[in-house]
Formats: structure tokens, C-alpha cells, sequence
């Protein structure tokens, strides 16, 4: 069998962009480069298929953490998104300018708590988790209920991110370097199966920045490709505004309305933090994909409309 998914527990440094990282000897990342062989990868028994990258060739880009090839490819993710609503007020206050909030309501907006888990990904196994708001698309003359519906539906959304820390070094270089994206690393556990949801972010002490639990909604199956939603962020990068596309193909997944049984802990930490500041009043929505692959696209760059 394939080595893909087993690894001492020995480092190689690598080089992105002239910052040294650690990542697993004989992983994915050491020994392809980001060109991972999918033969090698589908003989993995965490991922069900390949077929999804197959279909999605490689580009060598330029990057600022070297030259890079994109999409980054994820082959077995799973994740949670808890969907909030807050007011569009304390939403703006932490929006740059040229960010509108996307809308419920007039004065309502939505933020989101979310947690992912990476199993085997190009630049090998780590977890994540983010507080973000849901934005009108660049250049969106207002708001329409096809927005809206398909926002909630998870099929293409549009996110500004305030929190993303990660728990592996290379992950933080290449979200924070590369994508522009507020990373850092600290003890993140995530765990998710068809029964139940987990998630505890460390703040810098090591105690409890956010922690979650919660029932895991009834899961659908679905063959690969028959479900693909878009996540698009947008970030800074060097002063000029960049948007980074996100392809999820949703492999197993399923949602909860105003769920029941949902515990989430708000402790000290950035997450916290920056969750506190939208002042948040009712989680109306348990999304969990227990099985999902994922193609990160590197930002481009756009132009978004100056609304101030």
C-alpha cells in the first residue's frame, strides 16, 4: 500500500519564498512538490476517488512564496460552518471600506463560525478553523434574493475573513504569505464523524480560545462532481485587493436548521475575539461535511468598487 497517508515523525525544512518550514518527512509536500502523483493518492483508503483533479490540471505560477503550482489539491476534507446572524452595524465596523455586508434583512447580516479538517492534501494533513462574514461580490450593484438562497445553500458564497489560524507551519506561510489570509498557528483538534461534531481552538497560552460540539446532521451521499459550491475570499495582498476561489466537491454533507444540541464556548483568544465584536444573536444554520475534496486556487487579482 501507498505511503500517502502514514508518516514518521521526522521534518524536512523546505523553502517558500525564502522562509524555512517544517513539514513530514515522506509526506505528500516532500516528496511532490505540490505535483502529487493521484495514482499514489487514490491507493489511499481515505479517498474514496480522484476523479474530481483528474479533470482540473495544474497551472506553475509565480507566487510570493516562490513559484508554486495551483490549484492546492485537498483529497479527503471534512468541515463545519455554523451560520449566525448578527448586526449589519458591528458587521461594518470591522469591514474595510470597500466590503459590503450580504444581508438577511435590512440592519441583519451573516457571520460564520467554521472548522475544516485536511486528512490528505497536497501540503499534507492539518486543521483550521475561521470566523468570517458573507459580502456582496465585487462590484455588486445590490442585493438579490438569488444571492441570498444560494449564500444559505452553500453553493457560492463570498466571505471576508477576520480569523484563520492554522496548526501546521507551512500552512500558515502559504495562507498568510501566499493568500493574504490572517493566519497563524496555534493547537487546533477538530473531529468530525456522522454522529458528531468537535472543535477546540488553543489561543497562545494554550487555554481555550473557541471550542464547539454539536449533533452532526443527517448526511447525504453524493457521486463526485454531482455537487460543487464556490467560496470566494477576498483579501489584501501588497495593498491591492486579491480574490481567492475555493472549489468544495461535497461528497457527504448535510444541514440543520436552528439546531438543537449545539454547545459553543467563546474563551480568550483572536477567534473570540473577533467573534464577540460581530455580536452575534442566533446560530440559524449546522452545516458538517463529513467527507469532501477541496482545489484552492492562488489569488488573483480584482478590482472592487470604492464605496466610501
Amino acid at each position: 500500500m501507498a505511503s500517502t497517508g502514514k508518516l514518521t515523525d521526522r521534518t524536512v525544512e523546505v523553502d517558500l519564498g525564502g522562509r524555512l518550514v517544517t513539514v513530514p518527512e515522506g509526506g505528500l509536500y516532500d516528496r511532490f512538490r505540490m505535483d502529487t502523483d493521484l495514482d499514489e493518492v487514490a491507493r489511499d483508503p481515505r479517498v474514496s476517488s480522484v476523479d474530481f483533479f483528474r479533470r482540473m490540471p495544474k497551472s506553475r505560477v509565480d507566487s510570493r512564496i516562490g513559484p508554486t503550482l495551483t490549484p492546492n489539491f485537498y483529497y479527503r476534507i471534512s468541515t463545519t460552518r455554523l451560520t449566525m446572524l448578527a448586526p449589519a452595524k458591528a458587521i461594518r465596523a470591522r469591514l474595510p471600506r470597500e466590503m459590503d455586508p450580504l444581508e438577511i434583512a435590512p440592519g441583519l447580516g451573516i457571520v460564520s463560525v467554521m472548522t475544516f479538517r485536511y486528512d490528505v492534501c497536497d501540503i499534507d494533513f492539518y486543521t483550521e478553523a475561521a470566523v468570517g462574514i458573507a459580502v456582496k461580490p465585487a462590484r455588486h450593484g445590490g442585493l438579490g434574493l438569488f444571492d441570498l438562497v444560494t449564500g444559505l445553500k452553500n453553493d457560492w458564497l463570498h466571505s471576508y475573513v477576520l480569523s484563520l489560524p492554522v496548526n501546521t507551519e507551512i500552512a500558515q506561510v502559504r495562507g498568510h504569505d501566499g493568500y493574504g489570509f490572517p493566519k497563524w498557528v496555534t493547537d487546533i483538534d477538530v473531529d468530525i464523524d456522522t454522529d458528531h461534531t468537535s472543535a477546540r481552538i488553543a489561543n497562545d497560552r494554550g487555554g481555550l480560545d473557541l471550542a464547539l460540539s454539536a449533533p452532526t446532521p443527517k448526511q447525504a451521499a453524493r457521486p463526485t462532481g454531482a455537487h460543487v459550491s464556490t467560496l470566494t475570499s477576498y483579501t489584501t495582498i501588497d495593498g491591492a485587493w486579491h480574490s481567492t476561489t475555493s472549489q468544495i466537491n461535497m461528497l457527504a454533507s448535510g444541514t440543520t436548521r436552528f439546531p438543537r444540541g449545539l454547545d459553543l464556548q467563546l474563551g480568550q483568544g483572536r477567534m473570540s475575539d473577533d467573534l464577540r465584536s460581530l455580536k452575534p444573536i442566533r446560530t440559524i444554520q449546522l452545516d458538517v461535511t463529513t467527507e469532501g475534496q477541496l482545489a484552492l486556487h492562488m489569488p488573483v487579482p480584482t478590482s472592487i468598487q470604492d464605496r466610501s
